[in-house]
């Protein structure tokens, strides 16, 4: 049986969250993209499928469940970052 997840756990994976929210926000655009990575041999495609595994990540984070597969298991959490950076993605890559 699956255990619950520790504080420790929980506060480490809304860190990793910080990394995607950072990678979202960094660019406006693909060519912003292109500025900041000039040596990235990343085509818009590329890039465009990097922002929505990002994306869809803090979406899956944020549906982070207890076992019982029903409450969640952020309490206290501040998700403004995590939110702003959801709906940035979502016009980045569409």
């Amino acid at each position: 049986m699956e255990e619950e997840r520790t504080s420790v756990e929980i506060a480490a994976i809304f860190s990793v969250a910080g990394d995607s929210v950072t990678l979202i926000n960094a660019d406006a655009n693909f060519a912003a993209y292109q500025t900041a990575n000039p040596t990235s041999s990343d085509s818009e495609t590329e890039w465009k499928a990097m922002i929505k595994r990002n994306t869809d990540h803090l979406e899956i984070i944020k549906a982070y469940t207890k076992t019982d597969e029903t409450t969640s298991i952020w309490t206290t959490e501040d998700f403004t970052a995590i939110d702003n950076a959801i709906t940035k993605g979502k016009t980045l890559y569409a």
